[in-house]
């Protein structure tokens, strides 16, 4: 185990890099058509089986709260990119569903979005350590708790 110093460093790197690549990737965010947020609601949908996911579960995949994640929904339903349906599972919950017209403005979108992607962090590391960066991230993210 790495000591606290260690620690502490390496997450507070970590940390400003994600703050810096985000606020140029959010400047750079190729349409007024969707916000960052909108557009990470529909990312998380479009990498479902049938592209839905529970409210609850979609939660977990973003950085707002719920109440938040819940009107940002209501407005992506008002705009016929997702529907909202009652869990068959569970008669509380509710799914939300990727509509077609919502994958297509995500297609769209993530086309020019991939290639800012590219420009900003494919552009600073090499192949091998863009492979080394995603197994470090994915194994920071697959140790930590998940919430219930």
């Amino acid at each position: 185990m790495s000591d606290k110093t260690s620690s502490v460093n390496a997450w507070e790197a970590l940390f400003r890099a994600q703050v810096s690549v985000l606020r140029q990737l959010n400047a750079e965010f190729p349409t007024d058509e969707l916000s960052f947020n909108e557009y990470d609601v529909l990312f998380n949908l479009s990498r479902q089986p049938e592209r839905q996911l529970r409210i609850r579960d979609l939660n977990r995949h973003l950085l707002l709260t719920q109440p938040s994640v819940s009107r940002l929904v209501d407005r992506l339903v008002g705009r016929d990119l997702v529907r909202k349906e009652p869990d068959p599972g569970d008669g509380r919950g509710t799914v939300v569903c990727l509509t077609d017209a919502g994958y297509d403005l995500f297609r769209r979108v993530a086309v020019v979005h991939a290639e800012s992607i590219h420009r900003r962090v494919g552009g600073a590391l090499t192949t091998d350590e863009l492979r080394e960066l995603a197994r470090l991230t994915d194994k920071l993210r697959l140790n930590a708790p998940i919430d219930d």
